[in-house]
This record gives C-alpha cells, sequence and structure tokens, in this order.
C-alpha cells in the first residue's frame, strides 16, 4: 500500500510503550510479531510508523484498513484463531490510542466465527500417572525430582505453563503449605493452597536445587544450568514422557486432565461449576461449561441411544 504519511513518531513510540506495558514475555513477542505483520502490509519501515499510519486515519478509512488487513490474512491462509488474535492486538492499541484521547474512535471490525468447542480431555488420568512413573524412573535423580516436581504442581494446580515457568522462590510459602502464581492476563498473583503430596514432591527438588532466590524450575543442561526453564523446554519435557507412554499431549492438555476430574469429582460431591473456577482460574463460566459437557457427553450418549432404533 506505501501509503506512510509523516507524522509523530515520539507519539506513536509512546503510545507503542504503553501498549507492551506490564506484559508478560511470552505476550509481548506475540504482540510484537502480530504489529510486524501489520507493519508488513501496510508496507511501512517499522510498527511506530505503521502505528501512526493507523491512529491518523480516519474512522471509516481506519476500519476498511483493518477489514482489508483481515482479508490479507485469509488470503494468507491463516486460521480464525490467529486471525482473530492479530485483529485484537489492533483493536487493543486503537483503544488504549483513545483512552489516552489520541483518537475519537474504535475499530468495529469483527472477529473470524470460529467453533466454539475445544478438546479438554487431555492424557487423562492413569495416563498422567504413567507420566509421573516414568519420570521417577529416570537415571538421573535430579532430573527425577524436577519433573515429578513439575509434573505434579502443573497436575494438582491446575496450572498453566507460563505460571509454572514464572514460579520463584519468592512465590513459596512452604511453612504454610501454599504459594503464589502468576495467573493469565491478570496483575496480581493469587495464593494457592498446596495438597500434601504436592508439597512433599516439591520439598524434594528443592532439597536438590538448594533454596537460594531464583526460578523454582530450572535447566539441567551444561549450557543453561540454573536459568529458568523456559515455555519450549517444558513442552520438550512433557511431550517426551507422553512419548514414552505412546501417547501425544503437552502441558496444557495436564491442566485440561486436571480441571475434567475436578468438575467430574466436583459434580459428585455438589460442589458447582462457579466454585471449580476458584481451582481452575477461569474468568467465564461458560468456559468451564465445555469441561462439564465434554464429561457428560451427551452427544455421544444420545447418538448411542437413536443407533439403537
Amino acid at each position: 500500500m506505501n501509503l506512510i504519511p509523516t507524522g509523530s513518531k515520539e507519539q506513536s513510540a509512546l503510545l507503542l510503550q504503553a501498549y507492551f506495558q506490564n506484559k508478560s514475555l511470552a505476550t509481548l513477542k506475540a504482540y510484537r510479531q502480530d504489529l510486524h505483520d501489520f507493519k508488513d502490509f501496510v508496507e511501512a519501515p517499522t510498527i511506530e510508523q505503521a502505528t501512526q499510519f493507523l491512529v491518523s486515519q480516519p474512522h471509516g478509512q481506519a476500519n476498511l484498513l483493518a477489514l482489508n488487513f483481515k482479508a490479507h490474512l485469509k488470503e494468507k491462509g491463516l486460521s480464525p484463531a490467529p486471525v482473530n488474535r492479530k485483529l485484537a492486538g489492533l483493536r487493543s492499541l486503537v483503544k488504549l490510542a483513545n483512552t489516552l484521547g489520541l483518537i475519537a474512535w474504535k475499530l468495529e471490525i469483527p472477529n473470524e466465527t470460529t467453533e466454539s468447542y475445544r478438546d479438554t480431555r487431555g492424557p487423562g488420568e492413569e495416563a498422567f500417572k504413567s507420566m509421573v512413573k516414568m519420570a521417577g524412573e529416570s537415571k538421573s535423580k535430579i532430573k527425577a525430582a524436577r519433573d515429578i516436581a513439575i509434573l505434579k504442581l502443573m497436575h494438582d494446580l491446575a496450572l498453566r505453563r507460563s505460571s509454572l515457568i514464572n514460579l520463584n522462590m519468592s512465590d513459596l510459602e512452604l511453612d504454610r503449605g501454599s504459594l503464589w502464581v502468576t495467573l493469565k492476563k491478570r496483575s496480581e498473583k493469587k495464593l494457592k493452597t498446596l495438597p500434601a503430596s504436592t508439597q512433599a514432591v516439591l520439598e524434594a527438588w528443592l532439597e536438590i536445587r538448594g533454596r537460594e532466590d531464583g526460578p523454582v524450575s530450572t535447566n539441567l543442561d551444561r549450557a543453561g544450568k540454573g536459568q529458568r526453564l523456559t515455555g519450549t523446554s517444558l513442552y520438550r519435557i512433557v511431550r517426551g514422557y507422553g512419548e514414552l507412554i505412546g501417547i501425544k499431549t503437552r502441558p496444557h492438555g495436564i491442566r485440561h486432565t486436571a480441571i475434567t476430574e475436578a468438575v467430574k469429582k466436583a459434580q459428585a460431591i455438589g460442589i458447582g461449576l462457579d466454585e471449580v473456577m476458584d481451582f481452575s482460574d477461569h474468568r467465564n463460566l461458560s468456559t468451564l461449561m465445555i469441561y462439564r459437557d465434554r464429561e457428560r457427553d451427551l452427544q455421544g450418549r444420545l447418538s448411542e441411544l437413536i443407533s439403537t432404533l
């Protein structure tokens, strides 16, 4: 398109600085990549100039630009989820510009329609137990202790990958049997109670790791020994144990298994889904209902009934 007007680079730089504030490293990386995609679309030299170009447009032209960007992403073959994420990033940036008084409008381009259903099954409880057993049989006692602690923390507290790798020694209150975790898209940490068995394996790992400040989950490789475990490394660890028992899984699958089991057991003892949200850390009850519906499998039961007609 190559229509970049001359504008205030300082203004757009300050807007981006505010936009990137208080974001995790993973979120920052995703936001920057999405803005680089938009920069390439408008043929701007930098994301600052691409931002200035966007916010300098009249309301209607800005919406048309976003609509064309959406069409461009679809033509590239992107599925609805990444298209919607990139559009959400633009809307968020424009909303911030509106809040700061730089513009008087907001983007109104709707998302691509997506299927609301997601697979929430995860590997299942028996498979998870087998993964923990495999971790315990590792030739390295150090790796066994660390990996069992990782698996148990993810499962027993239904932690997301980012919550696990961002856990620091300063977040632990083991004398009280609890720890503080960072939650998705929330600035404040949440206090979680540790089950006795989870605390036991965590303590076993800390006896090896030591109690000095720093990340709880650390790298064991010679090159990065003692450094914070990365999300990629955690993914590799979980996937590896899955392959050892003949399944395909990932860190979020462990969380899926934990939440599915929590929903099932909560229903059995009369705990409502709204209370299970305190365990799963979901913001919307509708998300948790996906787990309930999957557990009930009403479609499968009804299909079985009518198949006999």
